[in-house]
């Protein structure tokens, strides 16, 4: 095979020792897109750049190509007059570079260690042997462990690194993208596409989910413009103003295919007090706790200290009963009189001690009623008997 891996080869004083460790290296034909004809060039994958020599032993390399601003990588099945070579096509913001690999089994690697140092992930859609995916799978711990000592000041990824005050889409969620899949696949009715943050901490991504014998995800990145604004990485990059365009952008595109993942989260029906030690930390895809009783009151056993909820009757308590209205005294207007209460629910709660004042109160009326009852009837009789 004509590339393999190899360790840095550190040059006398040469800018080769100054460049980041080399994962993969090899001869490959390369060209770029203001370029007319390939060329051969012994091309090295030091850190998340290509860095391109004469030859194997030169200690400067010619060019460089970072892949910070890596889009897609495909493969370009055009045919080449060498009937083993298999060429690759490399998007990148600033264009596309066609690659030439001496063979398929060349590409493949190359795909491998190309996706491993720009996803910082081992790819699973690559036809690769065990050896070589526990090899991408140390250049991607290695991969991290460099850029984490490169900046050892800046804070860990976080959404909070991401400046998305202001205008953040109903759809954004602070999960991984694991987490996101999980998410999307759990949840289908409420829609199949969420915004996240990247994996670099300093960029966005969007998570899509569509069902085509089983779920089918796909990730886009989305990057913050130094002039102000987004814009989706694809292959003809789209820009966007705002964050909410970034969505409708998606769904436009899509025919509305696409839409807003947005979770209703469940709300307490009742105000109740959980007991300690019931309130752990949760992911946000556990089941809710089941929610207490409307009368629930932990209570502390004096003993043993341990806490036992109680569930009060939820029947409401039964309501006093609702004096009758009053009668104005000095009205000329008779009121109508209300039935008489029947005296034995109202004497039933009242024991049948002769001396309870309570039961004096209810049978005899006092002599105040009295004295008003017969000024009342004096003055009705005197209206009547003038009338007539």
């Amino acid at each position: 095979m004509a590339a393999a891996p190899v360790r840095q080869r550190p040059g006398p004083g040469g800018s080769r020792a100054q460049l980041p460790p080399c994962y993969y290296e090899g001869y490959l034909e390369k060209r770029g897109p203001k370029e007319q004809a390939p060329t051969r060039l012994w091309t090295c994958l030091c850190g998340n750049a290509l860095y391109f020599f004469n030859n194997a032993k030169d200690a400067h390399y010619a060019e460089k190509l970072d892949l910070n601003g890596f889009v897609s990588l495909k493969d370009d099945c055009s045919r080449d007059k060498n009937l083993e070579a298999a060429r690759l096509i490399l998007r990148m913001k600033d264009g596309e570079t066609k690659i030439t690999a001496p063979n398929l089994e060349s590409r493949e690697l190359w795909k491998g260690f190309l996706y491993s140092v720009t996803d910082l992930n081992v790819p699973s859609s690559l036809t690769l042997l065990p050896g070589q995916l526990q090899m991408l799978k140390e250049v991607v711990d290695k991969e991290r462990s460099r850029r984490r000592s490169r900046t050892p000041t800046r804070a860990p990824p976080s959404p909070l690194s991401v400046p998305l005050v202001g205008e953040i889409p109903p759809c954004f969620r602070p999960v991984s993208r694991t987490e996101a899949e999980v998410l999307l696949e759990r949840h289908p009715d409420c829609g199949n596409m969420l915004l996240r943050p990247g994996r670099d901490g300093c960029s966005l991504a969007v998570t899509t989910r569509q069902d085509l014998n089983g779920s089918v995800f796909r990730h886009y990145r989305v990057t913050q413009r130094d002039q102000g604004g987004y814009v989706i990485d694809v292959e003809n990059p789209i820009p966007c103003a705002t964050l909410h365009d970034v969505i409708d952008a998606l769904v436009e595109k899509t025919a509305g295919t696409l839409q807003p993942f947005l979770l209703e989260e469940p709300y307490e029906e009742n105000i109740s007090e959980y007991t300690p030690g019931s309130i752990k930390s949760r992911s946000p895809f556990s089941p809710q706790p089941p929610p207490f009783a409307p009368s629930a009151y932990v209570s502390a056993n004096d003993e043993n200290g341990e806490r036992i909820l109680h569930t009060a009757p939820a029947s409401p308590l039964p309501r006093a009963p609702a004096l009758p209205p009053k009668q104005d005294r000095w009205s000329g207007v008779p009121l109508p009189r209300s039935p008489a209460p029947d005296r034995r629910i109202l004497t039933s709660p009242v024991p049948a001690s002769p001396t309870n004042p309570m039961r004096r109160l209810i049978l005899s009326p006092s002599p105040l009623a009295q004295s008003l009852n017969e000024e009342l009837k004096m003055k009705l009789e005197k209206r009547r008997a003038s009338q007539e």
